[in-house]
């Protein structure tokens, strides 16, 4: 891509996403996670009341008195972006692809991160993890983020999400908030997922297309998955093929549902003819802390 068609695209999304994430978003953003880590910070004598889960038995036994562990809420938090850049990505029947709709999903929550002071980071895959940034902050961070987004180059076509979640489990060792952003056309990421979980607050954010749900009655179509190659003929006029498209997209979709509810993670599904906006905002809603 040209340099001056680059910063026009980047521009063009920092504008828009920033915005967004400014004026409308970075409150439920803000209410949804900050306060929820806990750090050590310091030992005191033991009082009345306390939890006696807290006690400090090494420096109680030095002592010969009883202290407790005094934790605080952790203000900062890292917030992690793992985006799907498979082939099957840029697929869409409306106005925008699913890459297209990942891509300003990603930079408004990046945006939200730094205007509440957190660490941002990303991880681009596809049948293998192939761009990591580390998480850090700062304007000139987030538009290197922005400027990948917007002009990563995938080499590979293939999915693989339990290597991403193994590669983000592995390199980020503190705590953080992973947004896991992908159309999940991928199997067998149920284990990575349930580890991944355990050590980090996940999201699952599913972006799907209305055509990938529902086949058309649309007579003979020509079809190409775009991940293998391989190609295929398929009569839509059949009521009984369109029955089985439907119910294997439910399958994949109760796939993901699952996987992330018996991990202990949230998970959201948005389609490419919705509001990403809305969609996000009433989900942070929901999970507000009280």
């Amino acid at each position: 891509m040209e340099t001056a068609e680059l910063l026009r695209k980047v521009r063009k999304l920092e504008i828009k996403t920033k915005r967004l994430s400014r004026h409308l978003f970075a409150g439920e953003y803000h209410s949804a996670f900050k306060g929820r880590g806990m750090s050590f910070s310091e030992v005191r004598s033991y009082q009345f009341g306390d939890d006696v889960r807290h006690i400090d038995w090494n420096v109680s036994a030095r002592t010969g008195q009883p202290f407790v562990k005094v934790f605080e809420e952790e203000r900062e938090l890292t917030v992690m972006l793992l985006v799907d850049m498979s082939a099957s990505s840029v697929f869409g029947a409306v106005a925008q692809s699913k890459r297209e709709f990942q891509i300003e999903i990603a930079a408004l929550l990046a945006f939200a991160a730094i205007q509440n002071n957190d660490k941002a980071g990303i991880i681009f895959f596809t049948d293998e993890v192939e761009l990591f940034i580390p998480p850090q902050k700062g304007r000139h961070h987030i538009l290197r983020i922005i400027r990948e987004l917007v002009n990563f180059e995938p080499r590979r076509k293939g999915t693989n999400i339990a290597a991403a979640l193994e590669f983000f489990s592995h390199v980020i060792k503190k705590r953080s908030i992973g947004f896991l952003i992908s159309d999940f056309v991928a199997p067998d990421y149920e284990h990575a997922l349930r580890i991944a979980a355990r050590r980090h607050e996940l999201i699952g954010i599913q972006v799907g297309d209305p055509l990938e749900r529902q086949l058309p009655d649309a007579g003979l179509l020509h079809f190409t998955d775009p991940e293998t190659g391989r190609t295929a003929w398929m009569d839509s006029s059949s009521a009984e093929l369109r029955r089985e498209y439907a119910a294997a997209a439910q399958a994949r979709d109760d796939y993901f549902r699952n996987a992330f509810a018996k991990g202990g993670a949230d998970a959201l599904q948005i389609g490419t003819d919705e509001s990403y906006l809305h969609a996000l905002m009433g989900f942070f809603q929901r999970r507000r802390i009280p």
